[in-house]
């Protein structure tokens, strides 16, 4: 047996570790001793307040415990980063993860810094790439100090963009990296932009979609609010040919792995070129708690989670 988190509406608070079998890879799966994990905002409502008996956690990192039957990824004893799917299951000890959805970790690069990749790090770089070729053109990042709003702005920044954030207050714009221009959510836009990184909703995504350039794309990737939008539509279809694409990194996975994109996010990060916006690290056994600090917004940034392997 093994040590997992598991969430059941009849669990007071949500959630808490249990002993479960271990897993049973396929011909195509590692098995991963995982070291660390991070947490997202989507997991994270759903583990606090279950609809039905799951077992949460999508980014894992740590070693391979044992090697693929087909033989492909990595050897044992290989440092590793992976996405465990959004079926769930990365917050255990040992957790099987397609090859493909693995990435080897340089030796530059923690195992806390690597778990706060697979999603924040894959949405923001995929989400930019719905911009197409940034050098010169102009970027909002709505939600900009949260996991993705912090690794999008320094993305887009390398990528060659003029990157303005949208956050809530004074203290949140204090962390953030490679930003030209701080909005605070309840101000104006000071211009049009032909990429927004939408994450907030309710208000937010109606001034994103009267912010955009002509030919300008809002990619919404959450709704952080909780709330409705309600917008007026000539506020965005008359700067013409602009573009409201929904995003979802199950649905952006379909047709390519998580491995590919973890790879080139290490090498950003071995290089200096992307640092990981850690804000609290704790044990694992520390979860119910800081899950709900998380929810509530009271933790910013990413929050990594260390595994205990002995018990």
């Amino acid at each position: 047996m093994i040590r997992a988190v598991v969430s059941d509406p009849a669990i007071p608070g949500g959630m808490r570790i249990e002993e479960v079998p271990p897993p049973r890879p396929g011909a195509g799966d590692a098995v991963v001793a995982v070291s660390a994990f991070s947490l997202n905002a989507g997991e994270v409502r759903e583990s606090l307040a279950p609809a039905r008996r799951w077992r949460p956690g999508w980014d894992l990192a740590g070693v391979v415990a044992s090697a693929a039957a087909d033989g492909s990824g990595p050897a044992v004893g290989t440092r590793v980063v992976g996405f465990a799917g959004l079926g769930g299951g990365g917050w255990a000890q040992r957790v099987a993860v397609r090859t493909a959805d693995l990435a080897v970790v340089p030796d530059e690069v923690s195992l806390v810094e690597a778990a706060c990749l697979p999603v924040a790090g894959l949405t923001a770089l995929f989400a930019l790439e719905r911009g197409g070729l940034l050098l010169g053109r102009s970027v909002l990042v709505t939600g900009a100090s949260g996991g993705v709003g912090r690794l999008a702005c320094q993305l887009a920044a390398a990528a060659g963009a003029t990157v303005y954030a949208s956050v809530r207050g004074q203290e949140q714009a204090a962390a953030l990296d490679a930003v030209h221009e701080v909005v605070l959510a309840d101000h104006p836009l000071p211009r049009r932009f032909d990429l927004i990184l939408e994450s907030v909703g309710g208000d937010s995504l109606a001034r994103s979609l009267a912010g955009l350039e002509v030919d300008g794309t809002c990619v919404l990737y959450g709704n952080a609010a909780e709330r409705a939008t309600t917008f007026q539509p000539w506020d965005f279809y008359q700067r013409g040919a602009a573009t409201l694409y929904g995003f979802f990194l199950g649905t952006e996975l379909r047709d390519r792995s998580a491995g590919g994109g973890l790879d080139r996010l290490l090498g950003l990060v071995r290089d200096g070129r992307l640092t990981m916006p850690v804000e609290t690290e704790a044990s694992w056994r520390e979860l119910p708690g800081i899950a709900r600090r998380y929810h509530d917004r009271e933790l910013s940034g990413k929050v990594v989670l260390t595994v205990d392997q002995d018990g």
